[in-house]
């Protein structure tokens, strides 16, 4: 039996260290994110570090532009790393797996010379072959094991003298691990508890490239090991490849660190993983920022872009698969840090909720003060090119706030605020706007004429005091008034929109809806 034993006390009193290290074949998915946050609260909670590492060993699927892209998004997040890419280089570099190449071969000849590994000179087609083999044979699944490798081409079935010949000669060859036949390996994982596998159920994977790359497996524990990574928290769709590690930690005699394989992000519509597919189908982001594709041209949309604050995006994330065990739902970043807790994450997949992502921002929204409303709004008009009286911004903004969810809404609901409307909601105006309507607004125009301060309080007790000497009730007259001057059946206080709106443009907009409603 292989064991793999690592108690939080033992490695609780060194250091906590750990790492977020992606590959980048693409933009980073929101599921990495919440790994890289995952990651990083954890570090922090315990005043330890955490590393960012570029995984690049399959140089086949390295797309440009992408690293620049994870960092980009992390540092949008505020997950700024303490050490590796974008943090300091601590004697552990380089942080790049690539720029890493020459160290690797040490650690696969330390292997090798230890008979815990093999090198093996079968070609893609040869490989293929023995897999329709076995599938015309009713063999599911064939493997590179204990078994088969007898019957294949490597150091193992031929002579020494050929294997020397073959490398010298430049035959391509690539290098697996020995596993032992029949033997269990257990590790405990802090979210999963005992995982055990048998040996039996496994394969000899690569762990060294024909083209001289190391696989993730080994370049993963060779760089684990030498930073000195002490909790391993990754996405669960590694937890089949850990029982693989847990036996490369026991080939060179190191110690495990803890495993803790976070749940997936599922879709919320059905089972399966989240994929930019469900967003593209249900209009959600499922990038942090916009990527643009190099291959392509085309451009996925990400938070940022889409409006979000990257707090509420942060506090979305980390509630999916995690929960504080308390009511609360509102933290920002040091209020999950302390917060966290690796043991109350779930085992089970998490659903997506766009819709209480949205309610996050919305909060996060409503939270800003008057001047960063303003600043908000003001970035919207000068993207669509419109004037406005920078004097009322702070008051406009505060009002459509309440109905916002995103920066731009600030605009789309109070786009009444800087344009006349053309348009006048159907349905209200069928409802409310009655024979009567055309002569009050007509009354409340010359109202409002005569008014020396045109500010909300006067305008009210203006308005209410027509309510009151023709004894009508505000439904009567509300709806119409409201409709005249917004072109909407609801919205903010209309004493507030007046104000804001000025005298003479409240004059022109009731004769306009006078002339146009009749």
């Amino acid at each position: 039996m292989y064991l793999c034993v690592n108690s939080n006390d033992t490695i609780m009193s060194s250091k906590v260290r750990v790492r977020f290290a992606p590959s980048p074949t693409g933009p980073l998915h929101i599921g990495g994110v919440r790994t890289a946050l995952y990651n990083y609260l954890f570090a922090k909670k315990h005043g330890g570090d955490f590393l960012l590492r570029i995984e690049d060993t399959d140089q086949t699927r390295f797309v440009a532009g992408a690293e620049k892209y994870i960092i980009e998004s992390l540092a949008w997040c505020g997950i700024s790393p303490d050490e590796g890419i974008g943090g300091e280089d601590r004697g552990n570099g380089p942080y790049r797996q690539s720029e890493r190449k020459p160290m690797y071969r040490q650690y696969v000849d330390q292997l090798l010379a230890n008979e815990k590994a093999y090198i093996a000179f079968d070609t893609a087609d040869e490989l293929d072959a023995m897999r329709q083999l076995a599938k015309d044979a009713g063999a599911a699944n064939w493997q590179y094991n204990y078994i088969t490798r007898g019957n294949m081409k490597n150091s193992l079935t031929l002579p020494k003298e050929e294997v020397e010949a073959k490398i010298g000669g430049g035959e391509p060859y690539v290098v697996r691990i020995k596993l032992p036949r029949d033997h269990e390996v257990r590790f405990e994982d802090t979210i999963r508890g005992w995982v055990s596998v048998n040996t039996n159920n496994m394969d000899d994977k690569v762990l060294f490239k024909s083209d001289g790359m190391p696989t993730y497996h080994l370049a993963n524990i060779v760089d684990d090991h030498l930073m000195g990574i002490t909790h391993v928290i990754r996405g669960e769709e590694w937890l089949p490849s850990a029982p693989l590690h847990v036996m490369l930690y026991d080939a060179f005699g190191w110690g495990c660190p803890i495993f803790a394989h976070l749940p997936l992000l599922l879709k919320p519509d059905g089972p399966g993983k989240l994929s930019k597919r469900d967003g593209d189908r249900l209009g959600f982001p499922v990038f942090p920022i916009d990527w643009n594709s190099p291959e392509t041209g085309e451009t996925a949309s990400g938070y940022r872009e889409f409006g979000f604050y990257p707090g509420a995006f942060i506090n979305m994330l980390a509630l999916l698969g995690w929960n504080p065990g308390t009511e609360q739902e509102i933290f920002d970043l040091q209020g999950l840090v302390d917060a966290f807790d690796l043991g109350k994450v779930s085992k089970s997949g998490a659903k997506f909720d766009f819709e209480k992502g949205k309610w996050f921002n919305q909060l996060y929204l409503r939270a800003l003060t008057e001047e960063q409303l303003a600043a908000e709004l003001k970035k919207e008009l000068d993207k669509e090119g419109l004037t406005y009286n920078e004097a009322h911004l702070g008051k406009i903004a505060t009002m459509m706030s309440e109905r916002a969810t995103f920066p731009k809404d600030l605009l789309t609901e109070g786009l009444f605020l800087f344009s006349t409307p053309s348009e006048y909601n159907e349905k209200t105006a069928s409802k409310k706007w009655t024979a009567e309507s055309a002569g009050m607004m007509q009354d409340l125009a010359t109202r409002f004429k005569i008014l020396d301060a045109f500010t909300e309080e006067h305008i009210e007790a203006a308005f209410k005091a027509y309510l009151e000497e023709k004894e009508l009730g505000f439904g009567k007259v509300g709806p119409s008034f409201r409709l005249a001057l917004t072109g909407k059946g609801m919205g903010p206080s209309m004493f507030a929109i007046c104000e804001v709106l000025g005298k003479d443009e409240v004059l022109a907009r009731i004769e306009k809806a006078v002339a146009i409603l009749g």
